[in-house]
């Protein structure tokens, strides 16, 4: 078992080049290996070294950072710009290294950043776990956005990557010491936050300055590339920022058989808020996924599922299991799978536990009033049927399917608005 351990702790050395160069049709891009002279716990002193190792600790890998070129395409021009965000990570960036970082470490970070780059009306914060987001919300504090995220999924946040777009505060850090995250990343942070964060000998954390900046990513294309496993590559430019506010969304209408069939009720402004944070939190999530959004928080978050009244399920059921957990925790300070197993050892009273999971059923586990994001249209009604069951009241989604007049009627049977983005926002 000891060995199994060490496997986790151990750096791989990679066998990638110092720099590469991309020819594409004559415009060239140079990469330059990233290295980073650090503290090494287990060494004992500074090392130089890359990533500590790539998605497992038996695959080698290596971060590049582009140190000249671009690339213009028709009328877009990609890596337009001189603002680094995680490949330009230099060591006295890294507050407190802890273990030495991994691609997945970085990675979430960067998909954090993804979705923030869109959220700058107030402070906001992203909890990454495996590239997607266990929690995102604003707040009109940092402490208020991390209790918001944190809250939309208590259990998978557990060593996950939080990512907050202003400087972290002694207030905020309180909130979190209690909590264990692999890696913590701001703009900047107050000197007491660090001394109060530093109790984890083992958390990284990370200062980007140019979150500062981050909005400006919001125009900025790049080029996607997909290894197949056969040696070829996949490009494709990175979607537009089409959604910019409520006007670029229009009320679902669809016409089927020389029918038209319109939404009968337009969205609240609240309604329309939810939408747009919702939808750009959606541009993170690995599709298919549904995410239901309240307050301009996730409540509740279905990724990768192969269909769509499958993810709006499964995340329906998630949020039922972490709001009875939250609430668990709240009260006992335990969370709710550890309460479960002491009650049935006679040490807790199962009651306090029937109670909290009646609770959570009258509650609808938060999802009551809520906002339905899809990155794909719904091919059928059943996926928004089985949402508003639970209280969800607003829908947002591409729209295009066959079936959005079946869609539209199960929203105004039950006085739910619905728009359409025009856009499907798939991420694999």
């Amino acid at each position: 078992m000891e060995d199994i351990k060490k496997m986790y702790k151990k750096i791989v050395k990679d066998n990638f080049p110092d720099t590469i160069k991309i020819d594409m049709g004559g415009q060239i891009l140079i990469y330059k290996k990233k290295i980073w002279n650090i503290y090494d716990s287990d060494e004992g002193w500074n090392v130089e070294r890359g990533l500590r190792y790539g998605e497992n600790p038996d695959q080698p890998a290596a971060m590049y950072e582009l140190i000249n070129g671009n690339i213009v395409l028709g009328d877009v021009r990609f890596f337009d710009s001189d603002i680094k965000l995680v490949s330009g990570v230099m060591e006295e960036d890294m507050i407190q290294v802890g273990k030495h970082p991994g691609k997945i470490n970085l990675t979430d970070v960067d998909n954090a950043l993804n979705i923030l780059k869109y959220l700058d009306k107030k402070p906001a914060c992203a909890i990454m776990k495996h590239n997607n987001p266990s929690g995102v919300a604003y707040g009109a504090t940092n402490t208020e956005a991390f209790i918001k995220a944190f809250s939309s999924d208590r259990i998978a946040a557990f060593g996950g990557c939080v990512v907050f777009t202003r400087t972290l505060d002694e207030e905020t850090a309180k909130e979190m010491v209690p909590y264990y995250f692999e890696v913590v990343c701001a703009p900047e942070f107050e000197g007491g936050a660090i001394d109060i964060l530093k109790k984890w000998k083992n958390l990284r954390l990370l200062r980007i300055k140019n979150i500062e900046g981050l909005q400006k990513f919001k125009f900025v294309r790049h080029i996607d590339i997909k290894s197949l496993m056969d040696g070829g590559i996949i490009l494709q430019e990175s979607q537009p920022f089409k959604i910019k506010s409520k006007e670029d969304l229009r009320p679902a209408e669809a016409i089927y058989k020389g029918q038209t069939y319109r939404i009968k009720r337009q969205p609240t402004e609240r309604e329309y808020n939810d939408m747009l944070f919702g939808w750009y939190v959606e541009t993170g999530v690995s599709s298919n996924s549904v995410l239901f959004v309240k307050d301009e928080a996730t409540v509740a978050i279905g990724t990768g599922e192969q269909d769509r009244v499958g993810v709006v399920e499964i995340a329906i059921f998630k949020a039922y299991k972490k709001f009875a957990d939250l609430e668990v925790f709240k009260r006992f300070g335990i969370p709710y799978a550890v309460f479960k197993l002491e009650a049935e050892k006679g040490l807790r009273k199962m009651e306090d536990l029937k109670a909290i999971e009646e609770y959570t059923r009258e509650q609808k586990a938060g999802l009551m009033g809520s906002v339905v994001v899809s990155d794909g249209f719904f091919p059928f009604r059943d996926g928004v049927d089985a949402a508003i069951k639970e209280g969800a009241t607003a829908v947002i989604q591409p729209g295009g399917s066959e079936r959005d007049y079946e869609v539209i009627e199960a929203c105004n049977e039950s006085d739910v608005a619905m728009v359409f983005t025009g856009q499907r926002l798939f991420k694999h």
